[in-house]
């Protein structure tokens, strides 16, 4: 991004001004071009942890960030500090993306509250970087355009600022190469993160965030990222990240640097002054050390600097000393900063800004607003879900010839089946079979949310698209691809190996049959899954759901049989319904010679009644109602659990209370 290069600014009237008050500046281009200033007034924020076992558990009040105030103009704002010093907090909270519950202060925007959609209007880079990478940066970009940019731009306006972006990115090489996964090779980390920060600026935001943009790179890609944002900023906008330690050639393109410890503020100020500002306290940094390096020694109490301003200490000490001395240290050098003259500047800057209405401040975190239509979210969404299952078809593809293969191994193992006593043994046991089968294979749904669920929590929080919109595509790409097709190949190899009944009407049956099993196995693995954080969780949850389904299904014991106490829990029971249906398809009509010598046979599975030589008293002995209605209220029964699985899904996907 050359700082010769025109800067494109599209006009969008539809985000009022990219949903920042404009404050004294006259028009809407104006505060694009010259950014905006932030200003945070006394924010203190608290969160609750809960310790202990479930009968005792102890909730507590923990103090994450205490009294901070501060400034952030156009520039390079960096927040910096240790581990657990409140710098990721603060971002959040100055993005409008922390939970406001124990939060207090106020934040305002030239002077004004933040607009409640502030979070979807701004610029927001998470730490791990959120883009697709079976997709190419070109089409990640184009993504973002299409969702973020109203209709009221035109198609052709949006791909010049697309291509606009990837000139001033420099991605102009990798522009159409994938960005990559953990699978496949694709571009570099610098690449990757400069596509990030491309999504983002889209809509030519006047205040960008970013959590630690320098995690993950080598110490040169990480300063040409900073060198990026520092060209951004000198073309007016307001750039606040939090980063944790930086080397010197980064640390010299700061503007205005904000110092944390323990959440309490030790430095704010110009970023060049705190060597001066350390020096004038007591802690002087040697020759050719890395101030940042310098500042998060003295933090932590390990520095040099800090032993030698030890060098003139008494043996005797006074009661003020002494009091100093229980002090921590982050506590100590935040006392020391609140009697400075940085400290007095700022709040005389803040007491001359406005406060405006409190109340709405506590609306910021609450809308969120889109610029596009429903259906216009759920044609790109669909678009880029099928994009990324051709780009990526290892796991469909293998489905498909796993399918396959046992499609030929159970044909094999049950060909030709005759109507005698093995042969209803047989279709009994194929039948138990496919219905397990189509239950386990729909256990690779659990990945369907929660791989993306830092993609899906990043975008929905910045407006992409609705949380329907998001569910109803990846329905769509995994249902119909990845369930359908392999239940139809399924069914076509085994009915014909098998040779089951010779009916168009039987074959079809059976076919609609396995997919609702499908779709019902698949809906139930959505909503045990659906809010995970880890796969394995969810794949042991589903694992011990179907042996206890399958216990019901039955095969291993004859429901009638079952005490009446527990005899409802074969209503629960997915394989039961399938199984059931698939017996009634099959062998009601059907008589078998000699069925009454295998009554009380060891080889069989099921206790049948005396002489059921035909396949309706072998269902009736089952307790089966082997009319047509027997058979389609089980269809119905599984389409029912269905839809209320579908529903838990989507409702734990659309109330998942989390922020980025």
């Amino acid at each position: 991004m050359a700082e010769k290069q025109p800067h494109l600014y599209i006009q969008m009237s539809d985000l009022d001004t990219n949903g920042i008050p404009s404050g004294a500046q006259s028009s809407a281009d104006s505060a694009a071009r010259a950014g905006s200033v932030l200003t945070f007034h006394n924010i203190c924020y608290h969160v609750k942890t809960k310790s202990g076992f479930l009968c005792c558990r102890k909730t507590a009040s923990k103090e994450v960030l205490r009294d901070v105030n501060g400034i952030m103009r156009p520039g390079l704002n960096a927040i910096l500090g240790p581990t657990g010093s409140g710098k990721s907090s603060l971002l959040d909270i100055l993005a409008a993306r922390k939970d406001p519950h124990g939060l207090s202060g106020d934040i305002l925007i030239n002077g004004s509250p933040q607009p409640a959609n502030f979070k979807c209007t701004s610029g927001y880079v998470v730490q791990d970087d959120v883009v697709m990478g079976t997709l190419t940066v070109r089409e990640n970009l184009q993504f973002s355009a299409a969702l973020r940019l109203p209709n009221s731009v035109k198609e052709q306006e949006k791909n010049e600022r697309v291509n606009q972006i990837i000139k001033e990115l420099g991605l102009s090489k990798v522009a159409d190469s994938k960005v990559g996964t953990q699978f496949s090779r694709g571009v570099s980390g610098g690449e990757r993160k400069r596509t990030n920060i491309g999504m983002e600026l889209i809509t030519d935001p006047a205040i960008l965030f970013l959590d630690e943009p320098t995690t993950g790179l080598d110490a040169s890609t990480a300063n040409a990222v900073l060198l990026l944002l520092k060209r951004m900023a000198k073309q007016g906008k307001t750039i606040i990240f939090s980063i944790h330690q930086p080397r010197y050639s980064i640390f010299r393109l700061f503007d205005s640097l904000t110092l944390l410890a323990a959440g309490r503020v030790l430095y704010h100020g110009p970023a060049q002054q705190a060597v001066d500002y350390f020096q004038s306290i007591g802690h002087q940094c040697e020759p050719y050390n890395n101030p940042a390096d310098f500042f998060l020694d003295i933090i932590n109490g390990d520095s040099t600097a800090v032993a030698l301003s030890k060098t003139d200490e008494t043996t005797t000490e006074s009661s003020e000393d002494h009091t100093e001395y229980d002090k921590t240290l982050a506590e100590q050098l935040a006392e020391k900063y609140s009697n400075s003259a940085y400290y007095r500047e700022t709040k005389a800057q803040l007491e001359n800004i406005s406060v405006g209405d409190k109340k709405k401040t506590k609306a910021v975190f609450r809308q969120i607003t889109y610029a596009n239509s429903f259906c216009h979210q759920l044609k790109w969404v669909s678009r880029r879900t099928f994009k990324n299952l051709v780009g990526n078809p290892q796991a469909s593809i293998a489905q498909v010839c796993v399918t396959a293969f046992l499609g030929l191994v159970v044909g094999a193992i049950f060909f030709g089946l005759k109507e005698d006593a093995a042969g209803l043994q047989n279709r009994v046991g194929a039948m138990f079979f496919l219905t397990t089968n189509q239950c386990f294979s729909s256990i690779s749904a659990i990945e369907l949310f929660v791989v993306e669920k830092k993609i899906f929590i990043h975008e929905y929080i910045s407006g992409y698209y609705r949380t329907s919109a998001y569910f109803i595509s990846k329905l769509m790409a995994d249902l119909i691809p990845i369930r359908t097709v392999p239940s139809i190949i399924f069914t076509c190899i085994v009915y014909f190996m098998l040779g089951l009944k010779p009916t168009v009407g039987a074959f079809f049956t059976m076919m609609f049959t396995l997919m609702m099993v499908s779709y019902t196995a698949t809906s139930m693995a959505l909503a045990i899954a659906t809010g995970q954080n880890v796969v394995a969780v969810a794949n042991l949850l589903m694992t011990i759901t179907f042996v206890f389904m399958i216990l019901f299904s039955g095969l291993l014991v004859n429901l009638t049989s079952v005490m009446s106490w527990l005899s409802w829990l074969k209503y629960f029971s997915i394989p039961r319904y399938g199984m059931t249906a698939l017996e009634i398809n099959e062998l009601s009509g059907l008589n078998f010679c000699g069925i009454s010598n295998i009554t009380n046979s060891a080889n069989s599975y099921r206790e049948m009644g005396p002489m059921a030589c035909t396949g309706d008293e072998y269902l009736k002995s089952q307790g089966i109602d082997a009319s047509p209605w027997g058979l389609w209220q089980n269809h119905v029964a599984l389409a029912c659990m269905t839809l209320i699985f579908i529903t838990i899904a989507y409702l734990k996907l659309h109330f998942m209370k989390k922020f980025s």
